[in-house]
């Protein structure tokens, strides 16, 4: 199943539209609406000098997510975690401070 099927299915995008949270997407999200923020499609000649500096702007934050994403998979704390949802947000949450502040 693709990701943004997945998303759609589980209320994710309509959760996301509902709180104002912007989400910075891949070009596979195209449609996905709400509050996605999705880098310009086409040739990289046929994009306007705006259009590359977003692109680009929009890379180094997808960049930075799947670092985070990448972290997060790799502390094996999180593998075999068994508490409440809310403990495990907050965990989620300090690891990635830890990967942003280390990340500067």
């Amino acid at each position: 199943m693709h990701d943004i099927r997945a998303a759609r299915e589980h209320g994710i995008v309509d959760a996301l539209a509902e709180a104002g949270i912007e989400c910075w997407a891949d070009k596979g999200y195209q449609g996905a609406g709400g509050t996605f923020r999705l880098p310009y499609r086409g040739r990289w000649n046929s994009l306007s000098a705006g259009q590359h500096a977003f692109n680009r702007s929009h890379a180094k934050i997808r960049a930075r997510v799947e670092q985070a994403i990448a972290t997060l998979k790799s502390w094996r704390l999180l593998r075999k975690l068994r508490c409440s949802t809310p403990r495990i947000t907050n965990l989620v949450k300090a690891v990635l401070a830890l990967h942003l502040a280390s990340s500067d």
